[in-house]
């Protein structure tokens, strides 16, 4: 997920019918995304999907250590391919060639990691991008599709383009189509998706249709009913993750491919980082979700035919990722960043709760907190220099933290910035205006963390060198080929 979405309009009845849909059985995944500050070791990561029954996992990117740690788990992969890629794999069918071989060759087999799917891209035709990815993504489909067949994979591993709920629009799901710049090349993706057995995967975000508008009604968001229902001839919305979903099946069908298997590719609800962002909404709307995907009941246009698998977003939280669509972005997690389960959620799979991860190595039992002893008139600077690089977002308006003080705003962010640098004593220096405690200075749900001593030292932006570096060999394959 990667900007707030757009599409607010979810509402009412789809008139065409299409033939019915075989019954399926939902499956439900989560979304495994690694970029934090303090990233717990690809095994530990895995033994928490195990512990779960998670039975599929979807990466955003290929990176070697979670594809190795996932080798022999049994858990399907949906593996990523970032959008900054799509350009150089479209135009050279040796990149396509080599990627396919180092990322999906080298790890399918006996033994190795179920890879079912490659989301090529990730939101490639979202409003914000203003077409920057969209005329690389058909190039990029057909030239990896031949690939997979050249390594016998292509009837093994599909192909699927991770869409934004923004790509289609309506004010009632009948009236449901893909946006007008994107009817052509949609045409030409479902076409290919359907020649070749693959789904159509969507990323739908209710909680973005309640943080953007204040005139969204908060009850619809979720599952438990609402006073906002929405009755259009025979049917009824009483949620906006039916309304979105419905809203997609009559774009589909005004394509002409009303039964195409639909894939939720993410859904979620954050914790933290806004006023409608907390423990007790998220369990509320992932449980309801849960609850509902797999009760098989389906939607009003898709009776008895649930989302083909639903994948969670997400795993853990991601401390080092982009606020820029609100401070929420580093806190979708079910589970912390250090893989403990941050509210009772069961996912159907056997009747249980969330259980935490296994043998985490903490570091020491200590925080750096502001000396009360001290003058603090120097110290904005300082705090903003560690809030620039650690993450502090619980501390601004509707954060879990927002209610600590100005001193224990300082603190926190202290202690954010010694954790990151792995509790090093010159990291609580602050000019002599930090010290060490060893009295834990968390507060009621605002909690001071303590780093994990299996986090990669290299975890930051770990995504993105990923990215650079294939780009910059995809890129050289590229001009030799040409």
């Amino acid at each position: 997920m990667l900007q707030p979405r757009t599409n607010v309009a979810i509402f009412s009845l789809f008139l065409v019918l299409s033939p019915s849909l075989p019954a399926t059985e939902s499956a439900i995944g989560v979304n495994w995304g690694t970029i934090s500050f303090h990233r717990l070791r690809p095994s530990a990561v895995v033994d928490l999907l195990q512990q779960n029954k998670v039975q599929k996992v979807k990466l955003f990117d290929a990176d070697p250590g979670s594809l190795r740690a996932l080798e022999g788990s049994g858990i399907e992969v949906m593996l990523g391919i970032p959008n900054e890629m799509l350009a150089v794999l479209g135009s050279s069918s040796v990149a396509s060639d080599l990627w396919v071989r180092q990322n999906v060759s080298s790890f399918v087999g006996k033994g190795g990691v179920a890879i079912r799917y490659v989301a090529v891209g990730n939101e490639p035709f979202l409003s914000s991008y203003a077409g920057q990815f969209q005329n690389y993504v058909m190039p990029a489909l057909l030239n990896l599709q031949q690939s997979l067949a050249k390594a016998n994979l292509a009837g093994y591993v599909k192909l699927v383009v991770p869409c934004n709920a923004d790509a289609y629009e309506a004010d009632l799901p009948s009236q449901g189509a893909f946006r007008p710049e994107l009817t052509e090349i949609m045409t030409q993706l479902v076409s290919f998706l359907n020649s070749n057995g693959s789904p159509f995967v969507v990323n739908i975000y209710p909680f973005l249709s309640l943080y953007g508008s204040s005139d969204f009604p908060q009850d619809y968001a979720f599952f438990e009913g609402t006073t906002h229902a929405v009755t259009d001839g025979v049917n009824v919305y009483t949620n906006a993750f039916d309304g979105n979903f419905d809203t997609l099946v009559a774009a589909l069908t005004k394509l002409g491919y009303g039964q195409m298997p639909i894939v939720i590719g993410e859904v979620g609800w954050p914790t933290d980082g806004a006023v409608s962002a907390n423990l007790t909404a998220a369990r509320a709307f992932n449980q309801g979700l849960i609850n509902h995907v797999l009760s098989n009941r389906g939607t009003p246009l898709r009776p008895g035919v649930p989302p083909m698998d639903v994948y969670l977003f997400s795993l853990l939280d991601e401390g080092a990722k982009s606020v820029l669509p609100g401070n929420f972005e580093r806190h979708w997690g079910i589970f912390s960043f250090d893989g403990q389960a941050k509210y009772a959620l069961n996912l159907g799979m056997g009747n249980r709760l969330l259980r935490n991860a296994r043998s985490v190595q903490y570091l020491p039992s200590r925080w750096c907190v502001v000396d009360p002893s001290k003058d603090l008139s120097a110290v904005t600077n300082h705090m903003k220099l560690a809030c620039s690089v650690a993450d502090c977002t619980t501390l601004n308006y509707g954060g879990s933290c927002n209610s600590l003080g100005a001193k224990g705003n300082i603190s926190y962010a202290f202690n954010s910035y010694y954790q990151l640098q792995k509790q090093k004593s010159q990291s609580c220096e602050f000019d002599g205006l930090g010290m060490v405690t060893f009295l834990d200075p968390s507060v009621g749900e605002c909690r001071f963390l303590v780093g994990v001593t299996d986090a990669s030292s290299a975890a930051i932006g770990t995504h993105w060198r990923g990215v650079l570096v294939w780009v910059l060999v995809l890129w050289g394959v590229w001009v030799f080929e040409v």
